[in-house]
């Protein structure tokens, strides 16, 4: 195996836990019979789907979470009500990508809709509720730019790469059947984690017949028998949206904000925190508050240094609820889901992964102070 794709196995459950934290949660899709199509191995599956490219894509995108979260009154401010919103509950949004820097999403909810685009030159975000956009100038240099994170949330092929990238001798490749999906042919692609310490029982790819790119995903907690994160196109074309589609005129009467994007100095870049193969259990301290990864592939845990952790509204609450549990590391609280735990410890570490709580205290036990 390459030395780059070594490198990407911790991207893959830092991006899980993105991914699981930033789409709703997803309504029950009507299956028809599965289509017959031709016998092709895991194998050839996998290098088709890892090569698989289009000009472009729009559709319906619809999407679902069910982590088990605890039910909390007074969730102590209009942000924190919006995020665990994303965590429950069904969500659909309209999207349209286009090349490497062209993306449209706009999420419907509550009569509602919030819009994020851009060309690859300008950015708009856009709160139908709150009659407010903001327009962002990109800098020449940002190639393919990360101003809609919401893209990442609701593109099922985006989604789908990151878990491809964990593949190794610890993860077991199957095709285990073929379905419909948005009124198309697909296999479906199975990836079954086989270290013990993870949450994620399964993930499965509902991959294009014809077009070889992932149009669903789905992730089976490691006990249960419903989905934790669906998310998936309800209809789909592959035609290329037209470049009117990444435009943006903000409605009459809505306050609009220009910023610009600051460009990153030359020579300035920080590489990943990528943990050292053979090494897991030796992570490196980065600098400023960029995470620390520890372990590997699905077992990898992520350690930020917080700041305060009281005074909010809503964590106080989770924190009062949840378990206090010490060692070697210090000690600290446990906050579980079925597939998302993290441990906030007393000295303003966080650790997050989709693992175990005891894997997050042997991670802690491991971790640089």
């Amino acid at each position: 195996m390459g030395a780059a794709k070594r490198s990407r196995r911790w991207l893959v459950p830092v991006t899980a836990v993105a991914v699981v934290a930033g789409v709703g949660a997803f309504g029950p899709m009507v299956a028809d019979a599965s289509p017959d199509l031709p016998t092709i191995t895991a194998q050839e599956l996998l290098a088709r789907v890892q090569t698989a490219k289009v000009d472009g894509l729009s559709g319906t995108v619809t999407s679902s979470t069910d982590l088990g979260l605890p039910s909390l009154p007074g969730m102590g401010g209009e942000k924190a009500t919006q995020f665990l919103d994303l965590l429950t509950g069904d969500h659909t949004a309209r999207v349209a990508f286009a090349g490497p820097d062209k993306a449209r999403v706009s999420v419907l909810d509550d009569m509602a809709e919030r819009v994020l685009t851009t060309d690859g030159k300008t950015a708009w975000a856009y709160d139908s509720a709150k009659r407010e956009a903001t327009k962002l100038a990109l800098p020449a240099q940002s190639g393919k730019p990360q101003v809609a994170p919401e893209k990442q949330a609701y593109d099922p092929q985006a989604a789908a790469k990151k878990f491809l990238a964990a593949i190794d001798p610890s993860t077991k490749v199957e095709v285990s059947g073929t379905e419909k999906v948005a009124g198309r042919d697909t296999y479906k692609l199975r990836l079954v984690p086989k270290a013990d310490q993870t949450t994620v029982g399964s993930v499965t790819l509902a991959v294009d017949s014809k077009t070889w790119v992932p149009l669903q995903v789905t992730v089976m907690p490691r006990t249960g028998k419903d989905p934790a994160v669906q998310l998936g196109f309800s209809a789909v074309s592959f035609d290329v949206p037209s470049a009117s589609t990444f435009a943006f005129t903000p409605p009459k009467g809505v306050k609009v904000t220009e910023e610009k994007l600051p460009s990153k100095a030359p020579g300035k870049k920080t590489p990943p925190i990528t943990p050292k193969p053979g090494t897991p259990t030796k992570p490196s301290q980065p600098s400023g508050d960029q995470p620390t990864v520890i372990g590997e592939g699905w077992n990898s845990v992520v350690m930020v240094r917080g700041k305060a952790q009281t005074g909010n509204a809503t964590l106080d609450q989770l924190l009062a609820k949840a378990p206090t549990v010490q060692g070697t590391w210090g000690s600290g609280k446990i906050l579980s889901t079925k597939m998302v735990n993290a441990l906030i410890t007393t000295d303003g570490r966080i650790f997050a992964g989709l693992v175990t709580p005891d894997a997050l205290q042997a991670a802690a036990a491991k971790a640089p102070r």
